[in-house]
C-alpha cells in the first residue's frame, strides 16, 4: 500500500484528472455508530471525517474498479449505546443498500449484529479488536486497536516518571470498559506500578464522589480513568480537581480537553497523559503515515465541524483509506476479495506508520492492524505528542501479561463467545446526572 491517503492526496494537489465514466452507480457504505448519547464523541466526529474523506473521493470522480469510476455513499444511522438498535441499524442498512462496507464503534453494539453480518459476509470495521474472534473472519479493526495502543502510555509514563509508584484506576462494566482494564493492568505491572485501588462501575455510568473519592483515599502517584466515557471522564476530573488532587492523571481520551482546562486550570491540566492527538501536531509532519498533510484534514475537519473535534475524528476515515486501496488492488468490491487483497498486502501503512496484521494470539484471529501509537500529553492547555510508542514491541515483551489480565476479566474471545450478555437484550446507556 502507498504510504499516502489516496483522498488526501486528491485535496491538497486538487490536479488528478476525473474521470465521470460509471458514475450512474454508486458504492454503498454503511455507517453504524452512535451519533447520540453518551458515546456521541466515540462517533458522531467520525462521521464527520468520512463525509469530508467522501466527498474528496468522488470530487476526484470516485474509487477506480476495472477502468471504471463509481462514487461512494455512505448511509449512517444512529444506534446510540444501545444494542437493539444496533440491530435495528444493521438490518435497515443492509435490507435498503448494497453495502460494501459496515463501519462500526464495536463493543456491545457489535455483539448484537455478529451474526447477521457474518452470514452475509458483509465486511464490518470495528475499532475495537477486542471484537474480533474466530468466528468473526469478515470482522477488522484496522485503524484504531483499543484497548491495546494504552500500554504505550503507561510505558512511557514509567520512563518519563520514575518517581510515579502507584495507581488508582476505574472503568465502566461493558464491552468498552473491561478490555481497557484488563490491558492498563497489564501495562501498569509490566511498569512495576502497584494497583493502590480499582474501581468497577456501571456501564450506564455512576456516582461520580463514590467513584473518585475512594481512589484519592488510597493516596495514588496516578489517577488512571481507563477508557471511560467522555462524560465520566469530564465529572471524574472535575470532582479531582475541586478536592484539590495535584497527582498524575492518565485517560484512555480526553476529548474536548480545552473545555477541561477552562473548568478547571492550565496548571492542573499540564501533564495529564492520553492516547490522542491534534492533528495540526508538529511532531505529524514529520511521520509517514497515511495523512501525509494531517493539518490541512484538521483545518478543513474544523473549518465544517467546529469544536467537535474528537478521538475518533479521523479514525474511520483511515479505514474508508485502506479499505479503497484494497478495492483498488482488488478491482471488486465484493468482501471476500477486498478482505484478501488487505491480507496480501502484509505490512501495511495503518494510522501512525507501518503496521502488522495481528491479534490470533489475544483474539483468536490476525485481523488487527498494530504498530506505532502516539502518546500525547497536555502542555500549557494544548494536547502534544512526547512519543509514538510501539505497541509490537510491547506484546513481544509482555504479551502473556496481557493474556493473562484479559483471563482474569472473562475478555478473551473463548470467554466472549456465547455468553448471555453479550446479546441484544442488553438495555441502552446514559450517563448519570
Amino acid at each position: 500500500m502507498e504510504t499516502s491517503s489516496f483522498a488526501q492526496r486528491l485535496a491538497i494537489s486538487g490536479a488528478m484528472p476525473r474521470l465521470s465514466v460509471g458514475m450512474a452507480k454508486t458504492v454503498d457504505i454503511g455507517f453504524l455508530a452512535p451519533l447520540s448519547g453518551q458515546v456521541e464523541s466515540w462517533g458522531l466526529p467520525g462521521l464527520h471525517g468520512c463525509r469530508i474523506w467522501e466527498s474528496w473521493l468522488n470530487r476526484a470522480g470516485g474509487l477506480l474498479i476495472g477502468g471504471r469510476r463509481y462514487p461512494i455513499r455512505i448511509h449512517a444511522y444512529d444506534c446510540g449505546d444501545d444494542p437493539v438498535a444496533a440491530r435495528d441499524g444493521a438490518m435497515q442498512l443492509v435490507q435498503d443498500h448494497d453495502i460494501k462496507l459496515m463501519m462500526m464503534l464495536g463493543g456491545d453494539s457489535f455483539a448484537a449484529v455478529a451474526d447477521f453480518l457474518g452470514e452475509r459476509r458483509i465486511l464490518t470495521s470495528t475499532l475495537l479488536p477486542s471484537d474480533l474472534s474466530p468466528d468473526t473472519p469478515y470482522l477488522i479493526a484496522p485503524s484504531e486497536v483499543h484497548p491495546i495502543y494504552v500500554v504505550t502510555g503507561v510505558d512511557w509514563l514509567a520512563r518519563a516518571r520514575p518517581d510515579l509508584k502507584t495507581v488508582a484506576m476505574c472503568t465502566q462494566t461493558d464491552g468498552m470498559g473491561l478490555p481497557s482494564l484488563a490491558t492498563y493492568r497489564a501495562a501498569f505491572k509490566a511498569a512495576g506500578i502497584g494497583v493502590a485501588h480499582e474501581v468497577q462501575y456501571p456501564a450506564e455510568g455512576g456516582d461520580v464522589v463514590g467513584i473518585v473519592q475512594p481512589m484519592l483515599d488510597a493516596n495514588p502517584d496516578i489517577l488512571c480513568w481507563c477508557t471511560s466515557y467522555t462524560p465520566m471522564v469530564h465529572a471524574m476530573t472535575e470532582y479531582a480537581f475541586a478536592q484539590g488532587y495535584d497527582g498524575q492523571i492518565l485517560s484512555c481520551t480526553l476529548d474536548h480537553y480545552d473545555a477541561l482546562v477552562g473548568k478547571t486550570s492550565r496548571d492542573f491540566m499540564e501533564g495529564v497523559v492520553f492516547q490522542f492527538p491534534d492533528f495540526d501536531d508538529p511532531a505529524l509532519r514529520e511521520k509517514a503515515f497515511f495523512f501525509n498533510q494531517p493539518n490541512v484534514f484538521y483545518e478543513e475537519y474544523n473549518n465544517r465541524f467546529p469544536g467537535s473535534w474528537s478521538a475518533v475524528s479521523w479514525e474511520y476515515a483511515a479505514i474508508l483509506d485502506i479499505w479503497h486501496a484494497a478495492v483498488e488492488k482488488a478491482g471488486s468490491v465484493n468482501p471476500v476479495s477486498v478482505l484478501a487483497a488487505m491480507k496480501q498486502l502484509g505490512h501495511v501503512t495503518h494510522a501512525f506508520g507501518p503496521a502488522a496484521w495481528w491479534g490470533e494470539d489475544v483474539f483468536g484471529i490476525d485481523n488487527a492492524l498494530v504498530g506505532e501509537w502516539p502518546v500525547v500529553t497536555v502542555q500549557d492547555g494544548k494536547a502534544r505528542i512526547v512519543e509514538f510508542g510501539s505497541i509490537p514491541d510491547w506484546l513481544g515483551a509482555h504479551s502473556d501479561l496481557l493474556k493473562a489480565e484479559m483471563q482474569d476479566l472473562g475478555q478473551m474471545w473463548e470467554q466472549r463467545l456465547g455468553r448471555a450478555d453479550a446479546g441484544p437484550e442488553l438495555r441502552a446507556r446514559t450517563v448519570d446526572g
